[in-house]
């Protein structure tokens, strides 16, 4: 899961650069993530799940996170934007993160931030500090590309 959230950005960027007069596909803001990861999902899971919830910080509109391997599984999404800073995205992450520590079967979710204009000054840190390992859920934050 890791290798494909890490190779993530070469596939956005070859199906951006797509031959003369081919209509391209572009991954503008977080659903275009979300609908390129769930394709690209397919390759290697058979059976993905969906969950979408409202958090309080995203003003009426749903998220989703995919749940893979019986549920056990849960691939959050973020994309960087102007606007969205390291702090907020921070936050955001941990609402997020605490709704799967209390209302979830999942023992593993991966945070997958997709940040193509390098807005995240030092996203080793960002990982370090988010990515915990606990008994009952482990926490695995990814930042690509770097």
């Amino acid at each position: 899961m890791r290798v494909l959230c890490r190779r993530f950005h070469s596939v956005a960027r070859q199906l951006r650069l797509r031959g003369e007069y081919r209509a391209t596909v572009s991954v503008e803001d977080e659903l275009d993530v979300q609908d390129l990861l769930h394709a690209l999902l397919r390759i290697q899971f058979d059976d993905i799940g969906t969950e979408e919830w409202t958090p309080s910080y995203a003003e009426g509109a749903s998220r989703m996170t995919f749940l893979l391997n019986d549920n056990r599984l849960a691939v959050l999404v973020k994309k960087t934007r102007n606007g969205l800073t390291v702090k907020d995205l921070t936050e955001q992450l941990r609402i997020d993160t605490e709704r799967y520590r209390t209302k979830s079967r999942c023992t593993s979710l991966l945070c997958f931030i997709y940040d193509p204009e390098g807005r995240i000054g030092n996203p080793r840190a960002l990982e370090t500090s988010l990515t915990t390992v606990s008994d009952s859920l482990t926490i695995d934050v990814l930042v690509a590309p770097k």
